[in-house]
């Protein structure tokens, strides 16, 4: 049952009320040299005097303590709430996944993606989800900050097969072997060689730097009325 019930404005002032005389009576009167056996026994016997206070309740005159005993609270609950932790993580290229200082395989074949570690409180065990909502692996929860590396005896084997099956039987492949130009090379260097100058389309073109220099000259200065063009 909760301590301050819904809708029950008197109550939740009783509560209010008796957390004010606890700081008021007896919170500010506490001396400095007071030593903490003598405050717990200070505050038992005022709580003692709270409990002894008289109220009337549908009639009958019972006392605070009278009144608390007959509202119990509830139960601890034997497991904690519901609620999940997720985070967002990047796969290894070795299949590995981190979470609270630790390593958790996944299938291989995935190096780079965005999965969730999704791990329930009170739990023993987290999931790996991928961003379809597709559970690639559940693993049990290593101590956090233990360093482990957990791995799946279905993600070993499989990663096992990923690698062989990368790896080739063939010989290795011979080192290079420097030969010399062929005929046919020699043939076609000579032919670059004797090509007569001017054969190129580059080195047709003629810039004659006079006529360069009398445009430029021209330029400097600002045409005169009369060789404005139009008039």
């Amino acid at each position: 049952m909760a301590i301050c019930l819904p809708r029950r404005g008197n109550r939740k002032g009783v509560v209010e009320k008796a957390n004010h005389s606890a700081a008021q009576r007896w919170w500010r009167t506490v001396p400095d040299a007071l030593t903490v056996e003598q405050a717990q026994s200070g505050i038992d016997k005022l709580a003692v005097r709270m409990d002894e206070r008289r109220r009337s309740v549908d009639g009958v005159k019972v006392t605070v303590a009278e009144l608390a005993a007959a509202e119990p609270l509830l139960d601890l609950p034997t497991l904690p709430f519901p609620a999940e932790l997720e985070v967002v993580r990047t796969i290894s290229p070795q299949a590995l996944v981190s979470f609270e200082g630790n390593l958790y395989s996944v299938p291989p074949g995935m190096p780079g993606m965005q999965v969730t570690v999704r791990q329930r409180l009170g739990e023993n065990y987290l999931h790996i989800v991928t961003t379809g909502r597709a559970v690639v692996a559940r693993h049990e929860l290593a101590p956090r900050g233990a360093g482990r590396k957990v791995r799946d005896a279905g993600h070993v084997i499989a990663l096992e097969r990923a690698v062989l099956a990368q790896v080739s039987d063939r010989a290795p492949c011979k080192t290079k072997i420097r030969r010399p130009l062929s005929p046919a090379a020699l043939a076609e260097a000579e032919r670059l060689r004797g090509q007569a100058p001017g054969a190129g389309s580059a080195e047709r073109v003629v810039i004659n730097l006079d006529t360069y220099a009398a445009v430029a000259d021209r330029l400097r200065t600002a045409p005169t009325p009369e060789e404005e063009p139009g008039e």
